[in-house]
């Protein structure tokens, strides 16, 4: 909706206007003119948008118990995400709770035939005994799923989603390796900074033995890494190297080849841990 409040010009270049009634005035300056200023109304309020009530009967209607407190209603965010997005936006939720963003995202889609997508966050919490509840498996992602299905007499909205597990970090507190991680997800990790291509070779496959990674346009990535010694990118090392390639990035923890030689041969040495991509 829209409010509409009296504007009168003050000079033949200015214009004040009031806000409300009593106070916040302010000129613009514009072309002479008497009559009338139109300003959007983005006030969400009202039966139409919904309350913490509303909130928690939606709630109750998918799981049939209260299992959250104080839930936002879907409808609130509908109307908020159908001013603030358009039919391709992608709506990020760090705190999804029990997954209303993705309720309004899924209903706001199939109303308007839109291509949102939706991208939630939720920690576990403790509840009230000290034991660790799973928020976002139980009720965040289990709500998605009977939105998308359907549930009691509501019409699913179709649609899909995936869920996630965060993983073990991959640097400890020193910035050092994560050496809880095993080597097939610490490969993973570097072949993805280095080529965001999630296919790599499996270990021990292809030319160069257990230290190559892959080849991706023209570049062959090594990466000489074990976890219970320090590792040197050496001539001892290019010896065992066939891999045909017109650049070389290879990972280590030191390296004795010169620099002059490296550039020669088209080597780009990465020191472990201190070259390898933060995201």
């Amino acid at each position: 909706g829209s409010t509409v409040y009296s504007a009168t010009a003050t000079n033949n270049t200015g214009i004040t206007y009031t806000l409300d009634a009593n106070s916040l005035t302010g000129g613009n300056t514009i072309n002479s003119i008497t009559g009338q200023v139109t300003f959007a109304n983005t006030w969400f309020g009202g039966d139409e948008n919904g309350t913490a009530t509303h909130g928690t009967k939606e709630l109750q209607k998918i799981f049939g118990s209260k299992i959250f407190d104080t839930p936002k209603p879907s409808s609130l965010l509908e109307n908020i995400f159908s001013v603030a997005t358009d039919p391709n936006s992608i709506i990020l939720d760090s705190f999804a709770g029990s997954g209303t963003t993705a309720h309004a995202v899924l209903n706001l889609n199939k109303a308007d035939g839109g291509n949102r997508k939706f991208i939630l966050i939720q920690m576990s919490e403790t509840d009230d005994k000290g034991n660790e509840v799973n928020i976002c498996e139980n009720i965040t992602a289990e709500r998605v799923k009977r939105v998308i299905n359907g549930y009691a007499d509501k019409e699913g909205t179709g649609g899909d989603f995936s869920y996630y597990e965060l993983g073990e970090a991959f640097f400890d507190t020193n910035h050092n390796l994560n050496e809880n991680l095993s080597i097939e997800q610490i490969i993973e990790y570097i072949w993805y900074s280095e080529t965001k291509n999630t296919n790599s070779l499996p270990i021990g496959e292809g030319q160069g033995g257990v230290y190559l990674l892959g080849k991706k346009d023209e570049t062959v990535y090594y990466f000489i890494y074990e976890k219970d010694k320090l590792t040197t990118l050496d001539y001892d090392f290019l010896s065992t190297v066939h891999a045909k390639a017109e650049q070389y990035v290879m990972y280590a923890d030191n390296c004795t080849l010169p620099p002059d030689f490296r550039q020669a041969k088209n080597i780009i040495f990465k020191k472990i841990p201190r070259d390898i991509s933060r995201f």
